[in-house]
């Protein structure tokens, strides 16, 4: 029976390539080790005229992977110290001892960073002001709004100077003192709009008031709690 092959040739079968001589096989492997060892000195030199800058970058790579697992160590090592300086702070507090509380907590917020020292510090002052030190407290609150990490603690803070401070204020006074918080980008936005209508509203002055308390019940982003309030207000 004819193969296919034979069948598409017409029957005639395709002569096979003449295999390799020993003296072939010989000459490749000739060629092989020659090529190898061009290749070779061909890379010995490269490396032998690039040693310092090759030797530098690899120097620099494991120094950067070094530094970098450091801060990440650092950084982790500094947050659960500030955690665990906060959590003693106000374990200090509850066993009624606010002095050693607070004064933890100033400590905590010097060698902290980001929010939580801003939390630290806000908490210090805090204690202050509920021992009746409204000095002490007030040039807390007054140093976080000035150098606080966080936007929000830097206007939490200044909402609560502004309510300390409101009776000596004029509503203009008053308005002029958030202007910080009068931007949605403060977290404390609507809160801000609710107590400058309260200020109107603390001198009789309903129709400036009535202006304000639009601004939170207009605006269907307001927290639900801040535009009840408003509605009631109005």
């Amino acid at each position: 029976m004819a193969s296919m092959l034979e069948r598409f040739t017409g029957g005639k079968k395709e002569p096979k390539a003449p295999g390799k001589t020993p003296q072939d096989h010989a000459e490749d492997a000739l060629y092989r080790e020659v090529n190898e060892e061009v290749q070779a000195q061909q890379a010995y030199e490269f490396v032998k005229k690039h040693a310092r800058l090759l030797v530098a970058a690899a120097v620099l790579a494991v120094g950067t992977v070094g530094v970098l697992q450091l801060s990440r160590v650092h950084s982790a090592r500094t947050s659960q110290q500030s955690a665990a300086a906060y959590e003693s702070a106000i374990m200090m507090m509850e066993a009624g001892n606010p002095v050693a509380a607070r004064e933890a907590l100033v400590r905590a917020a010097r060698r902290s960073s980001g929010g939580m020292a801003d939390l630290a510090m806000f908490s210090a002052a805090k204690i202050d002001l509920q021992s009746g030190n409204t000095e002490a407290g007030t040039a807390k609150l007054e140093q976080l709004v000035k150098d606080g990490r966080s936007r929000d603690f830097r206007d939490l803070a200044l909402l609560n100077l502004a309510v300390m401070k409101a009776d000596g204020m004029t509503p203009r006074q008053f308005e002029q003192y958030l202007a910080p918080v009068r931007t949605k980008r403060s977290p404390f936005y609507y809160t801000g709009l609710l107590l400058i209508a309260k200020k109107h509203l603390s001198v009789s002055d309903n129709a400036s008031a009535r202006r304000w308390l639009d601004k939170i019940t207009n605006d269907r982003n307001a927290p639900v709690s801040i535009a009840a309030e408003a509605n009631m207000l109005r």
